[in-house]
């Protein structure tokens, strides 16, 4: 197949990380892959090992970065396009691809009422896309509620590389070391997480907190550190290339977030090992066997969040409960089964195509 993957940018991100692997690895099957952005923010450029494009869109919506997108259908003639996120579906379905058209979603949650009615004018898109892939049923349901859905719809689990996230050994520590991985955005909610570490230092546990990337929100982070009297026991890496080493000395990791679809990081971090204490939001249940691999808590209830954390400062519950969850990502979330099923699926689509194009052969002779 000629596969054309269309993404939004190539920021730090969930999503574009997403888009970056599953191209890489599905060039790596035998497939002749080609990769656009729309936007020039090249921060996950050397993770893409194939053929790429950036359309330099100026604006939002840029008729220029389309035409260019078109001239790239024309010139490539792929056999199906797969677009990340609604806003890289736009500029896919105006260049109009000729080829079916599928559209791979990750979020579930709009900032405010602009994000909301961008999200409204996107259904049309939507509907006359031949697939939309959803990462997790519940998010699909959200979704499939508010009107936006393709003429096709399925959910693919995200997956991680088994091998690249394999348990290490971990360097001995006297605290409890709990980690959050994620770009420190309003979303992500990481001032809860230091709250948590004051009250459970409170408690008599060792906790420290380290926060592993950056964002618009570590000021706020600092700062209620100060106030809550933790400061030195709150730290912040920066973004950092391979968060492995530094997951390798957490305990476990906490998701404070307010809004997830399915957490790449809390799979990769089960992978290493780690019992993942999960704000119960998107796919968070479809994930967590409570208990067993981890835990959940309400969205925003601090004190469920300190309670399950407390619960995890026992050496001897979090260790077979890392082990659970190495587990469940082995069982349910590896990267080549997510691979095989997009494979398989976009596959399928091709289908459609060859039997548009018998079907328009098939006129022409008549």
């Amino acid at each position: 197949m000629r596969l054309f993957f269309v993404t939004g940018s190539l920021v730090h991100g969930g999503a574009e990380r997403h888009a970056i692997t599953l191209a890489n690895r599905l060039a790596e099957r035998g497939h002749e892959v080609h990769f656009t952005y729309v936007r020039n923010d090249p921060s996950q450029l050397p993770r893409l090992q194939v053929s790429s494009d950036c359309l330099h869109a100026r604006r939002y919506a840029d008729f220029s970065a389309v035409q260019r997108l078109k001239e790239s259908f024309r010139r490539i003639r792929p056999t199906v396009v797969l677009a990340t996120n609604p806003y890289a579906l736009m500029y896919a379905s105006l260049a109009r691809p000729g080829a079916p058209l599928a559209v791979s979603l990750h979020s579930t949650f709009t900032r405010n009422a602009k994000e909301w009615l961008q999200m409204l004018a996107y259904r049309p898109l939507f509907w006359t896309a031949d697939r939309a892939m959803f990462v997790c049923r519940r998010q699909m349901l959200h979704w499939r509620r508010r009107g936006l859905f393709a003429r096709s719809n399925e959910v693919i689990y995200n997956g991680v590389d088994l091998d690249y996230w394999a348990p290490r050994q971990a360097v001995p520590h006297d605290d409890f070391v709990i980690g959050l991985s994620a770009v420190l955005r309003p979303e992500k909610n990481p001032v809860q997480l230091v709250e948590a570490v004051a009250m459970l230092r409170r408690r008599g546990i060792p906790a420290r907190a380290l926060l592993i990337g950056d964002g618009e929100m570590r000021p706020a982070i600092e700062a209620a550190a100060v106030r809550l009297g933790v400061s030195s026991q709150v730290a912040i890496t920066g973004l950092v290339q391979d968060v492995r080493p530094h997951l390798a000395g957490c305990d476990a990791l906490a998701l404070t977030s307010h809004t997830e679809a399915l957490s790449l990081a809390a799979i990769e971090a089960m992978a290493l090992g780690l019992p993942v204490v999960h704000a119960d939001v998107g796919g968070a249940a479809e994930m967590i066997r409570p208990g067993h691999d981890g835990f959940l808590f309400p969205a925003g209830d601090t004190g469920t969040l300190v309670d399950c954390l407390a619960a995890l400062a026992n050496r001897d519950v979090r260790l077979p409960m890392g082990r659970n969850a190495r587990r469940t990502a082995e069982t349910r979330f590896s990267e080549r089964a997510m691979v095989e099923r997009y494979e398989g699926s976009l596959v399928q689509l091709a289908s459609i195509r060859s039997k548009r194009e018998s079907l328009r052969r098939s006129a022409t002779a008549h």
